[in-house]
C-alpha cells in the first residue's frame, strides 16, 4: 500500500473538486435513502389511514418529500458524475504530466532497460489504471462510512436499537468485505497488469517486425504466442469478472439478511410503541437502500491489487535517477566551439568491456574533424559523450576551456547541432518539423534549406503544409536524412556532430550535400562520423579508431604517406595501390 502514497500526494492539488465529488455522492446516497425508506413509509401509511385518511392524514408533506428527494438524487447524481470524472481527469493529466517529467531527464540511459512498448504501456495504461484509486476506492469508502454514520444517526431518534443494529452490520461489511475481496484480488490484478503490458509489448514487436516475420516465415508460431498470452490474459479478466460477481452476491445475501433481521426485531414495536405499523417500512426500505452505499465498495477493492501493481510498475520508472544531470547555471553560450577529450574512457552500464579507451583529441574552433573506422569501434559513443547523453567513467571532456558538465542544458543545446543516425520525423507539417531546428524561421527560410538539400519536391501542392504522418512514412530513407540535415543548417550553432549524414544517399547527392555542409560550416567545428570515403580530402584532420581509440590521426596526404590503416583502407576499397593513391 506503501507505493500509493506518492500519487495520493498529488491528489492534494485537485483536493477541492475531489472532496465536493465526495460531498455530491453522499449527498446523492442520503438522498436516495430517504426517497426509498420515505416512500415505503408513506405507502404503508396511506394503506393504513384508509379512507378515512382524506380528513386525517396530511398526505401533501410526505409527497412533498418524496419529490424533494427524487429531485435532489437525480441533480446530486448527475452532479456528482460531472464533478468526479473532471477530478479523476485532472487528476489523470496531472499524473501524465509527473510522470513524463520524472521519464524525460532519464533518457536514454536511465530508461535503456526498458522496452519502448512497455514505457508506453506505463505512462498511458499504468497511468490510466491509477484513477481506479479515486473512483473505485475513495469517493466509495468515504461516501459509506459518512452515510452509515448519518443513517444510524438519523433512525435513531425513532429506535436506537434497531439504528445501532443496522448502523453495527453495515460498519461491520465495511470493514470486513473490502480487506477480504482486496486479499482474493490482489493475485489476480497483478497479473492482470503483467499480462496486459506483455500482450501490448509482444503485439507492437509483431506489428514492427511484420516484414521480417512474413520473410522468414515466422508469422504463425509469433502470433501464436501472442495469442497464448491473450487466452491467459482473458482467464484472469474471467477471474476478477466472477470475483466481482461473488462480491454483489455477498452483499446482496448480507442485505436480505439484514431485512430479515429487521423485521423480526421490529415486529415486537418500534420506539417503546407495540404496534410499530408504517415505521416498519421505514427501517426495512432504508436498510434496503443503505445497502447501495456499500455495493461499490465491494466490488471496488478486488481492483486495488490491479492499482497496485500499476502504481509499482510506474513507480519503477520515476524512481530511477538520471545517468546525467545538468547544473541550473553556467558559462555563456559562446561564438565558437574549441573542445578538448582527454583521456576518455567509457563502458555502457552492464557491459564487460569499454567502448571508448584512454580517448585524447584536441579540436580548434572551426576545425573539420572526421572519425572513421570499423563498426562498433566507439565512433557514435565519442559522439553521445560530446552531447552529454552520458557521462564518461573517467577523463575530461572542455568546451572552449569549460568542463562540459558546467554547462546547463539550454546553453549547451544551443551550442550544439547533431544528426544522429536515425533522423525521427514527427506526425505533424513539414513546417512544424523544420522549426523545431529554429522556431522564428520564415517559410521562406525554410523553403531555401528544403531546395539546398534537394527535397524541393516536398513543396509541391500543399507546400509547407503538406502532412507528414507518423514517423515520416511517406518519405525515403534518404528524405529523412536530408530532413534532418536542413534542420543542422537552420540550427545556427557553432558545433556540429554528424553521425552518418550521408548514410542512404546516391553518391551524387552524397556530394552535394558534402559539399553544402563543407560551406555551412566555414568558421565552425564540424566532427563528421562515417564509414564513406569521400571528401574526407578536404577535411583538416581524419581521426582513425579501432577497439576504442585513436590509432591514427592526420590529414588525408599525411595519413596516405604513412600508409597505415587509413591508406589500407582506401586501398581496399578503390583498388589503387598505395603508391599510387598518393
Amino acid at each position: 500500500m506503501r507505493v500509493l502514497l506518492p500519487f495520493l500526494a498529488l491528489y492534494r492539488r485537485h483536493s477541492l473538486l475531489i472532496c465536493l465529488g465526495i460531498l455530491l455522492a453522499i449527498v446523492t446516497l442520503l438522498a436516495s435513502i430517504g426517497l426509498l425508506a420515505l416512500s415505503g413509509w408513506f405507502l404503508a401509511a396511506s394503506a393504513l389511514a384508509g379512507l378515512a385518511g382524506l380528513f386525517t392524514f396530511n398526505y401533501m408533506l410526505p409527497a412533498a418529500g418524496v419529490r424533494g428527494a427524487a429531485i435532489f438524487r437525480t441533480a446530486g447524481r448527475y452532479a456528482e458524475r460531472v464533478v468526479s470524472h473532471d477530478a479523476t481527469f485532472r487528476v489523470l493529466s496531472h499524473l501524465r504530466v509527473f510522470t513524463f517529467k520524472k521519464i524525460l531527464p532519464l533518457s536514454p540511459g536511465g530508461i535503456a532497460r526498458f522496452r519502448q512498448a512497455d514505457l508506453l504501456n506505463r505512462l498511458v495504461a499504468d497511468v490510466d489504471t491509477l484513477d481506479h484509486l479515486y473512483l473505485r476506492v475513495i469517493s466509495p469508502l468515504v461516501s459509506a462510512a459518512v452515510v452509515i454514520i448519518v443513517v444510524t444517526y438519523g433512525l435513531s431518534w425513532l429506535d436506537s436499537t434497531l439504528a445501532l443494529t443496522l448502523g453495527g452490520i453495515l460498519l461491520l461489511l465495511l470493514l470486513l468485505i473490502p480487506p477480504l475481496f482486496y486479499r482474493a484480488g490482489k493475485p489476480i490484478g497483478g497479473q492482470l497488469t503483467a499480462l496486459r503490458g506483455q500482450y501490448r509489448t509482444d503485439l507492437t514487436a509483431w506489428l514492427q517486425g511484420q516484414a521480417e516475420l512474413v520473410v522468414f516465415g515466422a508469422v504463425n508460431d509469433f502470433r501464436a504466442g501472442l495469442d497464448a498470452t491473450e487466452r491467459h490474459w482473458q482467464r484472469r479478466q474471467w477471474q476478477q469478472a466472477s470475483l466481482g460477481g461473488t462480491a454483489q452476491g455477498v452483499m446482496i445475501l448480507a442485505s436480505g439478511l439484514t431485512v430479515t433481521l429487521l423485521l423480526w426485531l421490529t415486529a415486537g414495536g418500534i420506539g417503546g410503541d407495540t404496534q410499530p405499523g408504517a415505521l416498519i417500512a421505514l427501517f426495512v426500505f432504508a436498510a434496503l437502500a443503505s445497502f447501495e452505499a456499500l455495493m461499490p465498495v465491494a466490488g471496488a477493492f478486488q481492483h486495488l491489487g490491479q492499482v497496485i501493481a500499476s502504481a509499482t510498475r510506474v513507480k519503477q520508472v520515476i524512481d530511477r535517477q538520471p545517468e546525467v544531470t545538468f547544473p541550473a547555471g553556467g558559462p555563456a553560450a559562446g561564438n565558437g566551439a574549441a573542445l578538448s577529450l582527454q583521456q576518455l574512457t567509457f563502458t555502457y552500464p552492464g557491459q564487460p568491456l569499454p567502448v571508448l579507451q584512454d580517448v585524447t583529441l584536441e579540436i580548434a574552433v572551426g576545425e573539420h574533424i572526421a572519425l572513421l573506422g570499423r563498426t562498433g569501434c566507439g565512433k557514435s559513443t565519442l559522439l553521445q559523450l560530446l552531447t552529454r547523453a552520458w557521462n564518461a567513467d573517467s577523463g575530461s571532456i572542455l568546451l572552449n576551456g569549460q568542463p562540459l558538465s558546467a554547462y546547463d542544458e539550454t546553453t549547451l543545446r544551443q551550442m550544439t547541432t547533431v544528426v544522429s543516425q536515425r533522423v525521427h520525423i514527427f506526425s505533424n507539417t513539414l513546417r512544424e518539423n523544420l522549426r523545431i531546428a529554429a522556431p522564428e524561421a520564415t517559410d521562406e527560410q525554410l523553403r531555401d534549406v528544403l531546395c539546398q538539400v534537394g527535397l524541393e519536391k516536398l513543396l509541391e501542392n500543399e507546400g509547407l503544409n503538406a502532412w507528414l504522418g507518423d514517423g515520416g512514412r511517406q518519405l525515403s530513407g534518404g528524405e529523412q536524412r536530408r530532413l534532418g540535415i536542413a534542420r543542422a543548417l537552420l540550427h545556427q550553432a557553432p558545433l556540429l556532430l554528424l553521425d552518418e549524414p550521408t548514410e542512404g544517399l546516391d553518391a551524387e547527392t552524397e556530394q552535394q550535400i558534402l559539399a553544402l555542409l563543407r560551406r555551412h560550416c566555414q568558421g565552425k567545428t564540424l566532427i563528421l562520423v562515417t564509414h564513406r570515403l569521400y571528401g574526407l580530402e578536404h577535411l583538416d584532420r581524419i581521426c582513425v579508431m579501432d577497439g576504442g581509440r585513436i590509432v591514427e590521426q592526420g590529414d588525408h596526404l599525411t595519413l596516405m604517406r604513412q600508409q597505415g590503416r587509413y591508406a589500407r583502407f582506401r586501398q581496399r576499397i578503390s583498388g589503387i595501390p598505395l603508391e599510387n593513391g598518393l
